[in-house]
């Protein structure tokens, strides 16, 4: 993101080749390996929070009526990017839940997936999500 500060603050680009950078390098860069990811709250806060300080820098400030400045709102963000990060690794999620679906039975990965049990015992306290539970919370929101 550091190394993309200068190009996304320019003035010479317009917003959509800027959010194209942002889709096609920074996004992917900051997911990388999404689909086997058990987020917690607090993950989902912090990449959003992330993703909007991004758009931001991209867009830039908005003009109001009375000749003021200010910063975008969350929700105009939104409209900018269309689909959010946390969206976007749902759907990632997904995907690749589809594809272990279609594995055989004898592959590692569909075994570890469905038929794992933990070998020891968990911590005191509510346990952390697992990646099935939140596959099966994307696919029924």
């Amino acid at each position: 993101m550091q190394k993309k500060k200068k190009l996304l603050k320019n003035k010479d680009l317009d917003t959509a080749s800027k959010l194209q950078i942002y889709k096609s390098i920074i996004r992917p860069t900051v997911t990388y390996g999404c689909e086997t990811w058990a987020m917690t709250i607090t993950e989902q806060t912090r990449l959003l929070v992330f993703e909007r300080r991004v758009l931001r820098k991209i867009d830039g400030s908005t003009l109001d009526n009375d000749g003021t400045w200010r910063i975008k709102t969350n929700e105009e963000l939104e409209i900018l990017i269309k689909k959010s990060i946390v969206r976007f690794i749902k759907s990632q999620r997904l995907r690749w839940a589809a594809h272990v679906n279609r594995m055989d039975t004898k592959r590692i990965v569909k075994k570890k997936v469905t038929e794992c049990e933990p070998c020891s015992s968990r911590p005191v306290g509510r346990r952390r999500p697992r990646w099935l539970d939140q596959v099966e919370e994307d696919f029924n929101p």
